[in-house]
């Protein structure tokens, strides 16, 4: 049984059917629905502080990349964002994506998948501290922190930090053959080269210090942001979150 969150669905009436607000209702969604713009749904958001937001990349008032700015300015707590957009366009993705989204739709999409990440991207599909799952299921939660740490998603080094953390969780003893054995393992998956992979990942780690949330950063990685050893190194980096998890994992086993 999925644990009770709150969702707001910024839309048009009519655009989300009473079949699929009842589909979220029954798996114990607390559903509000809003009028698409962006300034009433940012007083929504300041009012019910939900789980989940899901809103159009263009709305009246303020559009999706205000709200998302809006929200970490006056630090209410963050909502995973679900943007919806009429058409693609990598710049833009990769503007709302770095704003905070957690996912990026563009139509037409099915109203069932966008159900089905709500519930896995909250955690609401099972304890939000349990095993995941499914390799699935784990990479949607290391995607949801790289998000919150502040890697950009558009970045090749983004790609190799996640699966380079899901291959030190499944295996904690490779992060000791960082170079002889993740490197290589990742670079075979996407026919590249180890230094590639590496050099990507560094740059990847650099954006975040430079442009991530300090207060998401500092809880991940406190000791090293207040000392002077600078931003961690890329096995320190996988380590880190690595262990995260595991320990989160452990806690309820």
């Amino acid at each position: 049984m999925e644990k009770q969150i709150k969702v707001i669905i910024c839309a048009d009436d009519g655009e989300w059917s009473r079949e699929h607000i009842d589909a979220l209702a029954s798996r114990g969604a607390q559903v509000m629905i809003t009028g698409r713009n962006g300034t009433t749904l940012l007083s929504k958001i300041r009012e019910e502080k939900p789980d989940a937001v899901v809103m159009e990349l263009f709305m009246a008032g303020l559009d999706s990349l205000g709200v998302m700015h809006a929200v970490k300015a006056e630090g209410l707590p963050r909502p995973v964002f679900i943007v919806t957009a009429s058409y693609s366009a990598p710049t833009l993705e990769r503007q709302v994506m770095e704003a905070g989204a957690s996912y990026y739709a563009i139509q037409p999409y099915s109203k069932n998948e966008i159900i089905e990440r709500i519930f896995a991207l909250t955690g609401a599909t099972h304890h939000a501290n349990s095993l995941p799952a499914s390799r699935s299921d784990l990479r949607i939660q290391v995607t949801e922190i790289l998000h919150q740490i502040g890697v950009p998603a558009h970045i090749k080094g983004y790609h190799y930090l996640r699966d380079s953390i899901i291959m030190a969780i499944e295996e904690p003893e490779i992060i000791n053959a960082v170079t002889k054995q993740l490197y290589p393992s990742v670079a075979k998956q996407y026919e590249t080269t180890s230094s590639r992979v590496e050099r990507a990942i560094r740059h990847a780690i650099e954006v975040a210090w430079d442009r991530g949330d300090v207060d998401v950063l500092n809880s991940y990685f406190g000791y090293t942001i207040h000392n002077t050893r600078g931003k961690p190194t890329n096995s320190e980096f996988i380590a880190m979150i690595s262990d995260k998890l595991c320990l989160q994992m452990e806690n309820v086993s």
